[in-house]
């Protein structure tokens, strides 16, 4: 075996170390926390608002005013949204039929796929 190949087995193995140690500590943090199962013990990073808001609308199912999908997203994901930015992105992806349709005045929903 190379040496180059050694370390992507060495790195894989310690990424994958790593994201188990990463859950172990949230399911800790979660248990002192007396959290119920699931729920959410940190900010979700790495996800945007789009994102968020779409994993809301998911869980829901069905369409949702900004306002209630800012509401969840802060209750569910600790997370803060600028009701202007979210309208507005949420607003673009409806424009190009990506992901979202608007039902009504700042009211969302998720595309039925066909």
């Amino acid at each position: 075996m190379e040496e180059k190949d050694r370390q992507a087995l060495r790195d894989s193995v310690l990424e994958a170390i790593e994201t188990s140690l990463d859950a172990q500590l949230r399911a800790v943090r979660r248990l002192r926390s007396g959290k119920p199962e699931g729920a959410v013990v940190r900010k979700s990073k790495g996800r945007s608002q789009v994102d968020l808001a779409e994993d809301i609308l998911r869980r829901a199912g069905k369409e949702l005013h900004v306002n209630e999908i800012i509401e969840r997203v802060a209750r569910i994901h600790q997370v803060q949204i600028d009701r202007e930015s979210l309208v507005s992105a949420l607003s673009k992806k409806v424009d190009r039929s990506d992901r979202f349709e608007r039902t009504a005045p700042n009211v969302f929903a998720l595309q039925v796929r066909r």
